[in-house]
């Protein structure tokens, strides 16, 4: 069977749902029996989101191979219940720094290099790169941005290209589009929807299929307009409300007649039936009433929620495992240091410490640790969040006033996280830090250890400092146990407190690896500890 591609584009404004819907769309292939890849195709000329600010990408996501790619990914990830690699994810930095790189080595013997054909052949190249890698059945590339913007116009150019040269037949084009509602009136309009297309149109795209999205019941005669307009078969205009529960917008497309919409696009027959039945128990799982209990999240980009979706999803995760709703309290650390946002603490269940990078709000995380500490509140710390916790003790418990992490302060007399021996000489900042899955081995009889279950795990990592071992034995005197460490002994992976409900931290990002029907351990412990506090 020759290989089928899935491509989709989004239309009118970014954060439409496209991810969400490109996800969604891999699981009703999977469970139809096809072997499903999916890649993301990012138009910004970054290499990658590594060096990018929360606040312009959200969250950075890791996978096992080390590749630092969209937040997209994790979408993917834990809709269709794969595991991804670099190969899915690229950008038009990485395609203009591979054809620059061989210009400058004469691989091009002094010819022009040029948008066509040059850099269309390299993101077609890349592209082939998924379905030899993984021999994937159907391959879902999602294009990031909008259509019309200038940045996106090679890939679209390319996908047109790829079309041609693979056949019509084994390409399918779903256009994702926002349906506006004028607030006077309360009327949904289409004209943004039949300008987006026009636009792909103009390039030599027509969509076969269009998902138009809006925050109210669609009505059939809109549906009937955008076909007419946009030159769609009137069953492949498919309306879709916002979901109330994110979880639910497979079971959406599903009952809409998606999956088989897409099959019969691509000329395929299903293998085996769909079973939908996990996914409909989710949603009404997450639906029920149940009691709540209360997490705040103390971070440095609580702004944009987005930055730390993997974590948010996480929680959710482990909440649903627990029969509890989890209520986030977004707290800034920043704030803490100001004497602000201690009544979200203090209200709290439990207290989680996300990652981060740089000093901003740093004191505040260490703040947030040590009440937690103090008052046995149950705490998770992920990456910069055990950091913070082994910072909090060494000052309050040690007695070393001024230790310190030597990334806040390379002065500092008690450096109890340390930059790694084979960093030091490395002056780059993207794709440099240890990235990506390593084992860790867990110690029996520790917190961190029932919750897993089994002796070894192998987790995600993003980070460049570690926790330095000339201190261990002195943290461990005073009652700090190394729950996880890595199979040579050398790097603290988990660490948790002897005397207390639940404070587990890890150096690893445990989010990465939750998934909706699989919580990850150390937040399923994290959620049951808070349950147990509040006495729910």
């Amino acid at each position: 069977m020759a290989t089928k591609y899935l491509f989709f584009t989004g239309g009118v404004v970014s954060s439409v749902g496209k991810g969400v819907t490109a996800a969604a769309s891999g699981l009703l292939l999977k469970e139809r029996g096809f072997k499903v890849a999916v890649q993301k195709l990012d138009p910004y000329i970054n290499v990658d989101p590594g060096t990018m600010s929360p606040y312009q990408h959200g969250e950075v996501y890791v996978l096992d191979d080390g590749a630092e790619t969209d937040l997209d990914l994790g979408h993917y990830e834990r809709f269709i219940d794969i595991r991804l690699s670099r190969v899915s994810n690229f950008t038009t930095g990485q395609v203009y720094a591979e054809i620059i790189s061989k210009e400058r080595r004469g691989d091009y013997l002094g010819g022009t290099i040029q948008v066509i054909p040059h850099i269309t052949n390299e993101i077609k190249r890349r592209i082939g790169l998924v379905e030899k890698e993984t021999g994937a059945e159907i391959v879902i590339l999602e294009v990031g941005g909008t259509v019309g913007d200038i940045e996106s116009q090679p890939f679209l150019e390319a996908l047109r290209q790829l079309r041609n040269e693979v056949g019509r037949e084994n390409c399918l084009f779903i256009h994702v589009t926002w349906l506006p509602t004028i607030g006077a009136t309360g009327e949904i309009k289409t004209k943004p929807t039949q300008h987006s297309v026009a636009a792909l149109r103009s390039i030599g795209i027509s969509p076969n299929v269009i998902i138009a999205r809006a925050d109210q019941e669609i009505d059939q005669s809109l549906c009937d307009k955008i076909a007419l307009f946009c030159d769609v078969e009137r069953n492949a205009v498919i309306p879709m409300k916002t979901a109330s529960v994110l979880y639910e917008v497979p079971l959406m497309l599903e009952k809409l007649g998606v999956g088989e919409l897409m099959l019969e696009k691509l000329g395929l027959k299903a293998t085996r039936k769909p079973d939908m039945r996990p996914w409909k128990k989710l949603v009404e799982d997450v639906k029920k009433e149940k009691p709540s209990v209360n997490v705040a999240l103390v971070g440095k980009y609580v702004e944009l929620q987005d930055a730390y979706m993997s974590v948010r999803e996480a929680l959710k995760h482990a909440a649903l495992a627990n029969g509890v709703e989890v209520c986030i309290r977004w707290v800034h650390s920043a704030d803490l240091e100001k004497d602000k946002g201690w009544d979200v603490i203090q209200n709290a269940d439990a207290v989680l410490v996300p990652g981060g990078f740089g000093s901003r709000g740093v004191e505040g995380k260490i703040m947030a640790a040590r009440y937690a500490r103090e008052n046995k509140v149950p705490y998770l710390g992920l990456c910069l969040g055990m950091q913070v916790m082994c910072i909090e003790f060494a000052r309050n418990v040690l007695d070393l006033e001024d230790a310190n992490s030597s990334e806040f302060d390379r002065a500092t007399e008690h450096p109890v996280i340390d930059l790694m021996l084979d960093q030091r000489s490395i002056t780059d900042m993207g794709g440099t830090m240890r990235l990506g899955l390593y084992p860790c081995l867990l110690l029996p009889g520790t917190k961190a250890g029932a919750a897993y279950g089994v002796p070894r795990v192998d987790e995600r990592h993003r980070h460049r400092f570690e926790f330095n071992n000339a201190y261990r034995e002195r943290f461990k005197e005073h009652g700090m146990m190394f729950s996880g460490l890595s199979p040579d002994n050398r790097l603290v992976e988990i660490v948790e407190l002897r005397d207390h409900p639940y404070m587990v931290a890890s150096q690893f990002h445990p989010e990465f690896l939750s998934r909706p029907m699989k919580p990850h351990p150390l937040f399923v412990g994290l959620v049951r500890a808070a349950k147990e506090r509040a006495g729910k």
